[in-house]
């Protein structure tokens, strides 16, 4: 039982990928009050569970009924994120790229913490762990990157202003690279579907 738990857990994890998307939350939430930044990791938090829970079980008859392909998650989410780097690189000062009672569902919640990588896990393990042991992965590793996003302070203090102001440009340009990795692969999927089709 332990071992098929960590068999879940694993792969979940490396999806989440917390600690790739630190540096991101910490330029998001650049500015942000230490309170309302509890109140964002606690919505981005919900909003995961609640999404990737919500997928678990009503993702495959959801899509099925809309025609919505996982491909079609990775290019709506990396347009979104596209959208957010691009905005927060050509920002001349510290205007909110997103409002702050937002941040927490979206970009952070989903795509970021829950998007496609963790969908697309999450429904290959379900098929082979169950419905309990997935969502309990998926649970765990959410607030895995509830804990790591609120010792992002320690982070803050260490780097200074002028260190943060420039991790904050750096991570948007990662955070476009991802956008465009989300979108490649999503045409890329759907492409060679396509081929198979034919």
């Amino acid at each position: 039982m332990f071992k098929e738990l960590l068999l879940v857990l694993i792969p979940i994890f490396v999806a989440v990928d917390a600690i790739g998307v630190l540096p991101i939350f910490v330029s998001l939430t650049q500015g942000v009050k230490k309170t309302d930044k509890t109140k964002i990791i606690l919505q981005s938090m919900i909003t995961a569970i609640c999404l990737a829970a919500g997928f678990l079980f009503l993702g495959k008859a959801v899509l099925k009924i809309l025609g919505i392909s996982i491909p079609d998650f990775m290019i709506a989410g990396g347009s979104i994120l596209f959208c957010i780097s691009i905005i927060d690189i050509l920002s001349p000062g510290k205007r909110r790229r997103v409002p702050t009672s937002q941040l927490g569902s979206v970009p952070l919640g989903t795509p970021l913490i829950v998007g496609p990588a963790v969908l697309t896990t999450s429904l290959a393990l379900l098929g082979e762990y169950g419905l309990l042991a997935t969502l309990f992965s998926v649970v765990v590793n959410v607030l895995i990157a509830g804990v790591i996003f609120s010792f992002s302070g320690i982070l803050i203090k260490t780097l200074g202003d002028s260190g943060t102001k420039a991790l904050s440009k750096v991570t948007s340009l990662l955070l476009a690279a991802i956008a465009i990795m989300m979108i490649r692969k999503g045409i890329m999927q759907i492409m060679l579907s396509l081929n198979v089709g034919v």
